[in-house]
């Protein structure tokens, strides 16, 4: 018998339940008044619910809540990321079939979130290997593909070993598979792309409304995926070799001013550069390290930037000088192309990259109203437009207008 200061939590959320069920209060309105969506991320229903998704769930339902009191009428689906390797793989450990075991989940999952009271409209349930659901999938790849959008190229992606599949950047968390844990390395495949930087001007000026509310990281990682389509390209070449080593800037005025070069580890011509190299061990074993860290870890403002010499060199198109190339982990292949020029008195990055290696400051932007900063004297690089100097025929041109200048010079030198 149960004591009368015993609350019937079953009894009472039984009820009401049923009542709202019964009354469609979470279905969504047509037409809508003030329509408000509130999407959590779909689970992959390859095992259990745990705390770890209340997280998220419960979160996205107070939101759909307040929304409702705030008088929008609410579209707050659920869904199962059902597709893939993990549902295949978690069946085959249990020696189930996958489509069986699958559905299985998807019925204990909806159960769960039902008596949670999750304020879902069930009616619009989906799951990602449900044909009527492909479909528009692949429609929409197709759509992609004839518009000359989608194309095959090698990279290196984020591989889970024991998954044996493909993570996101923001499924790899310190450096592992946000599902199994384990250590997550970069392996090379051959994969489809959507090209991004088409769209790139808007996505990144649509980044900025984000400002404030994602976390820097994460916009940083947005932004580094989107990549940046102003500027322009400059090719210094491989000294000996002839390999040309493109590298995009959107501030050609301060070319001058490059000290050395950096390429990032996964970088398809790095073989290239360091064959014959007497550095090349220590190169191989740096790669070997950095490709063990996410982009999230390696891009991280406050992580101090690490590097290697390769032992080469490229060669300056203006000047001819030799531009000692190293490799560094904070460089992306798959931001701009992958190679970074290093300006180290106009950039800081550069500049507490060349300070911690001892690398050359050459100072090329003054202030319009002020003295050539000393490069012995300097706490931080000049990161400021002013008047070029040190940059040859160019010394005494305004840095802005020095950018078209420079690069109007160098499509002449082709």
């Amino acid at each position: 018998m149960r004591s009368k200061d015993e609350y019937p939590a079953r009894e009472i959320e039984e009820k009401w339940q049923k009542w709202w069920n019964d009354k469609g209060l979470y279905l969504t309105k047509h037409p809508p008044r003030q329509k408000y969506y509130v999407l959590e991320m779909f689970p992959y229903p390859s095992g259990d619910l745990h705390m770890g998704h209340l997280k998220n769930y419960v979160i996205g339902d107070v939101v759909a809540r307040v929304k409702i009191m705030e008088g929008y009428d609410i579209l707050h689906p659920m869904g199962w990321d059902s597709f893939g390797l993990p549902a295949e793989n978690a069946a085959i450990k249990k020696g189930v079939d996958p489509k069986k075991w699958t559905e299985n989940n998807i019925n204990t999952y909806r159960n769960t979130l039902k008596k949670l009271g999750i304020s879902y409209d069930w009616t619009r349930e989906i799951a990602t290997s449900d044909p009527d659901y492909y479909r528009w999938t692949q429609w929409i790849f197709l759509f992609l593909y004839k518009k000359g959008l989608a194309y095959r190229k090698k990279d290196y992606v984020n591989w889970c070993p024991n998954c044996k599949t493909v993570l996101a950047n923001e499924q790899v968390i310190d450096g592992k598979c946000e599902r199994c844990k384990t250590p997550v390395v970069k392996k090379e495949l051959e994969q489809w792309f959507f090209k991004i930087t088409d769209y790139a001007e808007r996505l990144l000026e649509d980044l900025k409304e984000l400002e404030g509310k994602w976390p820097p990281q994460v916009l940083k990682l947005q932004e580094n995926w989107i990549g940046r389509s102003e500027g322009c390209e400059i090719v210094f070449e491989l000294e000996g070799k002839g390999i040309k080593l493109p590298v995009f800037t959107t501030r050609a005025d301060t070319l001058f001013g490059v000290t050395f070069m950096t390429i990032a580890p996964e970088h398809h011509l790095l073989p290239e550069i360091i064959e014959g190299s007497p550095h090349r061990e220590e190169v191989e074993e740096y790669v070997r390290q950095a490709l063990l860290k996410s982009e999230a870890e390696r891009t991280k403002e406050e992580r101090e930037k690490t590097g290697v010499f390769t032992g080469k060199y490229a060669i300056h198109p203006f000047t001819g000088e030799k531009i000692p190339i190293w490799v560094g982990d904070y460089v992306l292949a798959n931001y701009g192309t992958g190679i970074v020029m290093g300006v180290p008195a106009h950039d800081q990055r550069d500049f507490e990259f060349a300070k911690k290696y001892g690398l050359p400051i050459r100072v090329v932007i003054k202030p319009e109203d002020g003295d050539e900063p000393r490069p012995e004297e300097m706490e931080a690089a000049f990161e400021d437009y002013g008047v070029m100097i040190n940059s040859g025929e160019f010394t005494g041109l305004p840095s802005r207008e020095g950018i078209e200048r420079v690069a109007s010079r160098l499509r002449e030198m082709g």
